[in-house]
């Protein structure tokens, strides 16, 4: 890799836990800084997004480490081997995201004397519970956010939990709204619609996680099934088998041969469901920054059905563009399912373009692009 370059040809960093996870939240914001002739460096887990990256210009560098891992010892790993890549390759600013990046990674820029952002994209598993495992985490991230430019929080709550928890000093945290969506893609224009199946359709699209709410959707279902809806559930998304908080195959199967979900896969253009749906469906206890799933929705003009949870009330305002449920309340959810099907096709139409509205002026992916290029300008 040639190290050399002007002003307007600096070498900008992303470290993530997937290449996925960069390739799906962050192309728009990537694309727009190699169109502004920045050089981009991912730095990643090796995955089928890997080559999607490079053929959109990046250079890519396998990262070799376990993110459910607890061993100390392979935490010291990934510090070490952050720190001889950021040695090799000099980059001039580097966007850290998810809990062992940000904290290893700052650790490794700022050793050698490199600005860093660390973005808090969700507080995740280790946050649920007041346990061990947060109390490490919560000293390992005062003691790296330090070192750090700025923190970036994608909603108020999570933020407000690091100021009083003293994690971070709020003159060095930044809220975003969320990491934003492409709303010229998600657009009705944008996707072939097709012909609707008949009848009406709930979908859920997400990790396959138990936090996410994926089993308090298949008991909604068995609710409304026992009181004669006959009602499409559709779910997709993917396996994390090695995650403590994973749905289960045998799970999934029960509630498939009970003929209350319908499972079709991991989608990579998840549009053409959120077209076929009338309802996009997500009762998340999960500690969300704001999911992008929820936006995406919103912005194909579907009304939402959401718990009172952080990040997710963020993208519904009750009644407007769709219904905010309690947490971990299968009946409470299936009420508020209930009460959408029971609306007119011009009632659900309303509540699908004040989605978008919303989205339009709250999270359209435009004013995240702004940030970043602001912030370069300043640091770089």
């Amino acid at each position: 890799m040639n190290e050399t370059g002007s002003a307007h040809n600096k070498l900008i960093a992303f470290v993530s836990n997937s290449a996925w996870s960069l390739y799906n939240f962050r192309m728009d914001v990537i694309r727009c800084l190699l169109r502004a002739r920045y050089r981009i460096l991912v730095i990643a887990p090796n995955d089928e997004y890997s080559k999607l990256l490079i053929n959109e210009g990046c250079y890519y560098v396998p990262l070799d480490f376990n993110n459910r891992s607890e061993n100390p010892l392979q935490d010291y790993k990934l510090f070490r081997q952050l720190k001889k890549i950021y040695k090799e390759h000099k980059p001039d600013f580097i966007f850290h995201y998810v809990i062992k990046p940000n904290i290893y990674g700052s650790l490794a820029a700022a050793s050698l004397s490199i600005k860093s952002i660390a973005v808090i994209t969700g507080l995740g598993y280790s946050f649920a519970k007041n346990n061990w495992l947060y109390r490490i985490v919560r000293l390992l991230y005062k003691r790296a956010l330090k070192k750090t430019e700025f923190v970036w929080f994608l909603n108020n709550e999570d933020a407000k939990m690091f100021i009083n928890e003293k994690i971070v000093p709020i003159e060095k945290m930044k809220v975003l709204p969320g990491e934003g969506v492409n709303t010229e893609y998600f657009s009705l224009n944008a996707c072939n619609a097709g012909r609707k199946d008949a009848g009406f359709t709930f979908l859920m699209s997400t990790r396959l996680l138990k936090s996410k709410g994926i089993s308090i959707y298949a008991d909604a279902a068995r609710i409304l099934k026992r009181k004669g809806y006959n009602a499409n559930f559709q779910l997709i998304g993917f396996f994390e088998k090695h995650h403590p908080d994973s749905v289960t195959e045998n799970e999934l199967k029960k509630w498939e041969s009970e003929g209350l979900i319908k499972y079709s896969g991991f989608a990579k253009d998840v549009r053409p469901f959120l077209v076929q749906a009338d309802c996009f469906v997500f009762p998340s206890s999960y500690n969300e920054g704001v999911p992008k799933c929820l936006m995406e929705a919103a912005s194909m003009e579907l009304p939402v059905i959401t718990s009172f949870n952080r990040g997710c009330k963020e993208v519904v305002l009750n009644n407007s563009n769709g219904f905010i449920c309690n947490i971990n309340d299968p009946f409470d959810l299936a009420d508020k399912m209930e009460r959408m099907i029971n609306l007119s096709i011009e009632e659900r139409s309303k509540m699908g373009k004040n989605g978008r509205a919303l989205v339009m002026k709250k999270f359209n992916v435009t004013k995240i692009i702004e940030e970043y290029i602001s912030t370069l300008k300043i640091y770089t």
